[in-house]
């Protein structure tokens, strides 16, 4: 089960979720960094360096065991989820910015997330050469994010009319899918803790990691000036986190199951801490 999991169930789950988002992106969400760069690269500082940066800290503060920790770095390193829009729209933030972020953001990871876990398995497994992430899962990762991102681009720009039909259904259907396949993952990956010992601790680790990611997505933009529906629009895109990619990495390309744990736990609760916190933060201000 595990097996056909990591090779076709998750991979298939990730193209889908892939294609919906490119049919709601256009070239302009790439370009809009040009003509307003200073929230989108402040956004992107935080996403791509002082996240991982700050778990590894909590990796180490909470003392977790190697697999756990690269986890959390793998969800770390991982570039904002497709409901991100959805909660930014809620909360009244700026969407426009969310989805050239997820556009701009989901390319770059391609790059970065190979780094960052490198860095994560040497720090916390130290000599263990034989984990790492091969070339050739590299490839896949390039092919199932890139890949489906492109053509639901494509669809979008030449028939409209299916992209229109298509859009809502698959990215809520995506959403709900991605939902279940967290909690199936939690509950048959914690069967395997001893004990349920692990089990709070990862949990403990995962929130303090998600309500770090929110107030620095939120205060950072704020306190450099950033407008409020863009400060709005940050908060969500690096308090939600793309959860199937990072499942993708630990079970396909890492090929550790363990990994997945803390990425799957986050997975669930992000979207409760990340509804609150919109909540307060979309009602401080008019």
């Amino acid at each position: 089960m595990q097996s056909t999991f990591a090779t076709l169930i998750l991979p298939t789950l990730l193209v889908i979720l892939m294609f919906g988002l490119g049919m709601s992106l256009t070239f302009a969400d790439f370009t809009r960094i040009i003509k307003y760069p200073k929230p989108i690269i402040i956004a992107l500082i935080c996403q791509m360096f002082f996240l991982p940066f700050c778990a590894f800290l909590i990796a180490i503060l909470f003392n977790l065991q190697p697999d756990y920790a690269v986890g959390l770095m793998i969800i770390a390193s991982a570039p904002g989820g497709s409901s991100a829009t959805l909660l930014s729209h809620l909360f009244k933030g700026d969407v426009a910015l969310n989805i050239s972020l997820t556009a701009v953001n989901s390319v770059l990871a391609l790059f970065t997330m190979p780094l960052i876990v490198k860095f994560a398995v040497f720090n916390f497994f130290g000599n263990a050469t034989d984990i790492a992430m091969p070339l050739d899962k590299i490839a896949q990762v390039f092919t199932f994010v890139l890949a489906p991102a492109i053509a639901g681009m494509a669809v979008k720009r030449f028939l409209p009319a299916v992209a229109v039909k298509t859009e809502k259904p698959i990215k809520f259907g995506s959403i709900a899918i991605v939902v279940l396949l967290i909690g199936f993952i939690t509950y048959s990956l914690s069967q395997k803790l001893p004990g349920y010992n692990d089990l709070p601790m990862i949990v403990l680790a995962a929130l303090t990691f998600n309500i770090v990611s929110l107030l620095c997505g939120y205060y950072v933009p704020t306190f450099l000036g950033i407008k409020h529906k863009q400060a709005i629009a940050i908060a969500m895109e690096i308090g939600i986190h793309n959860t199937t990619l990072s499942l993708f990495i630990a079970f396909t390309a890492m090929q550790m199951p363990t990994m997945a744990i803390l990425p799957a736990v986050y997975g669930v609760l992000m979207f409760f801490t990340t509804i609150g916190f919109g909540y307060i933060v979309s009602s401080k201000k008019a």
